[in-house]
């Protein structure tokens, strides 16, 4: 929020300093001389979009990690069932002890999947709805300080 702040109050200073009233008695700028609210806008706009862009950043690794390593999981299950046919085959027996290991094998590659993917798909929503949230306050900050330039300053 600050920087969007910034961006809007640096662009304001420029566009009050580019033109000083003839009178000293008068306090606004004529805006359609100047370029006007725009100005402000679009340096706002700008500046939001650089922080919503940092902010979803890192959500990157989220989304992957949430999306892969229940595969990663399923490629070790499917490894522990083979382990656990070869088991069999060199046993020639049907037993739980030639099964055992490979089936082993398998719960905790499953199991260690989910424990990367969920946590990744619950952080994920949390941080992509924060995001969201900034962005709306963002925006409702850029339009109010906008109207309060324009009021104050550009008219």
């Amino acid at each position: 929020m600050a920087q969007v702040f910034r961006s809007g109050y640096q662009e304001l200073v420029r566009l009050t300093r580019a033109k000083r009233p003839n009178n000293p008695g008068e306090g606004a700028l004529d805006s359609t001389e100047l370029g006007g609210i725009e100005n402000v806008e679009r340096a706002m706009k700008r500046a939001r979009n650089q922080e919503i862009t940092r902010l979803e950043r890192a959500l990157t690794f989220l989304a992957t990690t949430a999306s892969a390593t229940p595969f990663i999981g399923l490629f070790g299950t499917v490894w522990g069932i083979m382990t656990a046919f070869r088991g069999l085959s060199v046993t020639q027996s049907s037993s739980i002890q030639a099964v055992a290991p490979g089936i082993a094998e398998a719960l905790i590659a499953t199991a260690t999947g989910l424990v990367a993917a969920i946590p990744a798909v619950i952080a994920y929503n949390h941080f992509a709805r924060q995001i969201r949230v900034l962005s709306a306050e963002m925006e409702n900050f850029s339009s109010e300080f906008l109207n309060i330039a324009e009021r104050h300053f550009l008219k």
